[in-house]
């Protein structure tokens, strides 16, 4: 669905208004909230052509802690749609290790080998990140790198690997 959708609005993301996008995505049959989505995409566009010119990559490097980096993508208001486990998705695509993505496969997973007591995904900041630590903690414990880790129990979990 993410993909499909990212394909549906590409022409649009530099310029185009919500109405195009909510069109576009609606004809591609793509995404659950076509309404919803374009909002946040131009609201969030807006916000980083006034913020940083859409050099978003270098405002991004720009942060000496890398836990300040995700929390400003994760509680930015006017970064809309992006919690904790999507700014760490999104850094990771970029090329910024050092976040888990904490997705519900990944917790169920976590759960089931008893690195975690519930399979629940972490509702708040300080929840994520005591997930996070004792990931991090696995992952040194059994010799796995720990950026590689959550991507090979998300594909125990889905049968897949992406990207």
């Amino acid at each position: 669905m993410g993909l499909n959708s990212v394909d549906a609005v590409r022409p649009l993301l530099m310029r185009g208004d919500s109405d195009a996008m909510t069109a576009a995505l609606k004809q591609a049959g793509a995404h659950r909230f076509p309404v919803a989505r374009p909002r946040y995409i131009v609201t969030t566009r807006n916000y980083f052509r006034a913020d940083c010119g859409m050099g978003l990559r270098k405002r991004l490097r720009s942060f000496s802690d890398p836990f300040e980096r995700r929390d400003w993508l994760a509680q930015e208001k006017q970064v809309k749609g992006l919690g904790y486990k999507e700014a760490s998705h999104f850094l990771r695509n970029v090329g910024v290790k050092g976040h888990a993505i904490l997705d519900k496969h990944v917790m169920r997973c976590l759960a089931e080998i008893g690195v975690i007591d519930s399979a629940r995904p972490p509702s708040t900041r300080r929840k994520y990140l005591e997930v996070e630590q004792q990931l991090i903690g696995f992952a040194r414990d059994i010799g796995i790198d720990f950026d590689e880790l959550d991507l090979v129990l998300w594909s125990m979990k889905t049968g897949e690997v992406l990207k």
